[in-house]
């Protein structure tokens, strides 16, 4: 039987959330398990399961998050704002905001480190970026404001977007200074968004 409350809600999921993450920062991700997780958390492994149906959703635990964000950039963006510029500037706002999702958060270096180190959090990482761009593009199919190929841009944008993640958590574990690293993914993610709207190559 669970504990009395375990079952909980947020408040349980993030307590399981923050003891998973202490415990694989401090000793990587596959030298913890979920009994462990569970009871650094005070809860049972079926609870851990029941917030987190994947082990590598205990530390990669803000896909709903990304997701719900995506949705809202296509959703509720004003009428006169197209898809390029509400993404770019949701983008923005979790970079100046050094937010979870942002690549440049507080705390980030140890984060990047630990999935760097684990192939099972690097797959899972690139399972979710699939799904990411598959609910992009469904969303676009289904605006009809959206001007374009809902597919090839979802593609394109989560593609690239990851690609300057990942240049981001690359120079941030070699020891590039954080403040400085922060402005520069900035300016990448920037030129991300004029690569989307006027492509990647000069025209003549």
């Amino acid at each position: 039987m669970p504990r009395t409350g375990e079952r909980g809600g947020p408040r349980t999921r993030a307590k399981i959330s923050e003891a998973a993450t202490r415990l694989f920062l401090e000793r990587g991700f596959d030298a913890v398990t979920v009994a462990e997780v569970a009871r650094a958390a005070g809860v049972s492994s079926v609870t851990v399961f029941n917030h987190f149906p994947r082990k590598e959703d205990l530390l990669l635990d803000r896909a709903v998050d990304a997701d719900e964000l995506l949705r809202s950039a296509v959703r509720d963006r004003a009428p006169d704002v197209d898809v390029a510029t509400s993404l770019r500037d949701a983008t923005l706002r979790l970079v100046d905001a050094r937010h979870g999702l942002s690549g440049v958060a507080d705390g980030s270096i140890p984060f990047f480190r630990t999935v760097a180190a684990s192939p099972a959090l690097l797959a899972r990482a690139r399972e979710i970026a699939s799904d990411l761009q598959r609910t992009l593009a469904e969303e676009l199919d289904r605006d009809p404001a959206f001007e374009g190929d809902g597919t090839l841009f979802a593609a394109f944008f989560i593609a690239g977007y990851g690609t300057v993640l990942v240049e981001t958590a690359r120079r941030l574990i070699a020891g590039e200074p954080p403040d400085a690293m922060a402005d520069d993914h900035r300016a990448r993610v920037e030129r991300l968004f004029d690569a989307l709207r006027h492509g990647v190559l000069p025209r003549h």
